[in-house]
């Protein structure tokens, strides 16, 4: 440990944030954005009963709304203006980037470069706003039912309204708020805004928990195991999120002149993990969604429906079973997505660079997809380990939903790449220093 502290501290120069002024006005602003957002989450949305709509929440709750719940900071417990959060925005995104892959015309204007990446974002933000006017009127027409309407004060065309257009800006507010972090602060504003509401809601879940062992519901001891082991994952995830599988690529000798360079060698990183936090989040909505329902609207006798609701429970075989299949299913899926093998090896092939041993053209696409195959084998098992362990846990002692595998892997990777991007400014400002030194220098001698 002390070995990892007096690494933290040679790569991360605090001498040197203290002069970095842009640095210093870039964090000043992600900052203040982050407490803008966190403020919303406090603002109640208009026309409903907060208290009514807490008791309905404490009783439904369970299911995907403790999921949402977290990535919205709390809002959606709370009723409020930034109850849909960015996840419209989010879905938004992922579609867009899946129908990039299957779609040709959307993948030729990927391939333009600048120019066509600002007409992909401004589709996702159309789609964004698509998607968030129908959760919102859903939740508006659910809200209304709910409760046997005890929660609206004023049910009706205004309400829904008025709902739909708070909830909708509140959406469309949140993603400017993200792109303003992502161009004038530190970090990527999006991940930033779910991993302030997840850190945010943390220390009521610790509250929770330490209530938990004063009602005697698991031992002192157990509470100690459990706090090591969200430490072994936490270490745990921080190793694979690092850890990448380099391909050597050697580039030819070129002649400029009558003298010949030596040929260039360089690797190109392929991670462990290449799908993120994606797989997780969309294998638990797909799992919570039938059971979330059928607590809203109840069984009725069917037994369909009666079906799903005991084997979907949280820690039942099915579940764990099907859980850890979708994981592993996306994880292949949005991998293929996000790498495209032919692409890569084309892109060598145009540059005069190849992989020592192997041909250019169709050979190197083919190791490329094997390599990825591999290490997406290893990407996978990582990720239903670290999803699949806290589920048992919070299925067998009651452990709060905020300690599972999805919020643990936003918290850390958002810290890692939020670190390596401050990390990036304070090497760039170190070289500002030294080109302005180096000119002081040149000018003084002439």
């Amino acid at each position: 440990m002390a070995s990892m502290t007096e690494q933290f501290a040679a790569n991360f120069n605090f001498g040197a944030l203290a002069k970095a002024d842009d640095l210093k006005a870039r964090l000043k602003f992600t900052v203040l954005a982050l407490l803008i957002y966190r403020l919303g989450t406090y603002v109640p949305l208009p026309g409903i009963d907060p208290q009514a709509w807490q008791d309905i929440f404490s009783q439904k709750s369970g299911g995907v709304l403790d999921m949402f719940n977290m990535f919205s900071g709390g809002a959606l417990q709370r009723m409020t203006i930034f109850t849909m959060g960015i996840m419209p925005y989010i879905t938004a995104s992922i579609i867009m980037q899946m129908m990039t892959a299957m779609v040709p015309s959307l993948e030729s204007m990927k391939k333009e470069g600048e120019a066509g990446r600002q007409k992909i974002n401004q589709y996702t933000r159309y789609g964004t706003v698509l998607l968030a006017t129908v959760q919102a009127y859903a939740l508006a027409m659910g809200l209304e039912s709910m409760g046997g309407g005890a929660i609206v004060s004023d049910p009706g065309f205004f309400f829904r309204a008025t709902a739909v257009i708070t909830l909708v800006g509140g959406t469309v507010f949140l993603m400017w708020i993200g792109e303003q972090i992502t161009a004038r602060g530190v970090g990527n504003g999006l991940s930033l805004i779910i991993f302030a509401g997840i850190v945010a809601e943390l220390p009521r879940a610790l509250a929770g928990t330490l209530q938990l062992s004063l009602e005697k519901v698991f031992s002192p001891f157990l509470l100690l195991f459990m706090a090591a082991l969200v430490v072994a994952v936490i270490t745990f995830i921080v190793f694979i999120e690092r850890a990448q599988r380099r391909v050597i690529v050697q580039y030819p000798k070129r002649q400029v002149g009558n003298k010949m360079y030596a040929g260039d060698s360089s690797h190109m990183p392929l991670k462990l993990n290449s799908s993120g936090v994606i797989p997780p989040i969309f294998a638990s909505s797909l799992l919570l969604f039938p059971l979330t329902f059928v607590g809203f609207t109840g069984s009725d006798g069917s037994p369909i429906l009666d079906a799903i609701s005991r084997y979907l429970q949280h820690g039942s075989p099915t579940y764990m079973a099907l859980y850890g299949a979708l994981v592993v299913f996306f994880c292949f899926f949005y991998t293929a997505i996000v790498f495209n093998p032919q692409e890569t090896a084309d892109n060598l092939k145009r540059y005069g660079g190849f992989i020592p041993g192997i041909r250019p053209g169709q050979p190197t696409a083919d190791y490329l997809n094997f390599i990825l195959t591999r290490i997406t084998v290893i990407g996978a098992a990582y990720l239903v380990v670290i999803c699949l362990l806290p589920e048992f846990l919070m299925a067998k002692y009651k452990m709060p939903f905020y300690f599972g595998g999805t919020s643990l892997l936003i918290v850390v990777t958002v810290t890692i790449d939020t670190v390596a991007q401050i990390q990036s400014h304070l090497l760039a400002h170190q070289y500002e220093g030294l080109l302005r030194k180096t000119k002081l220098r040149g000018r003084r001698r002439t």
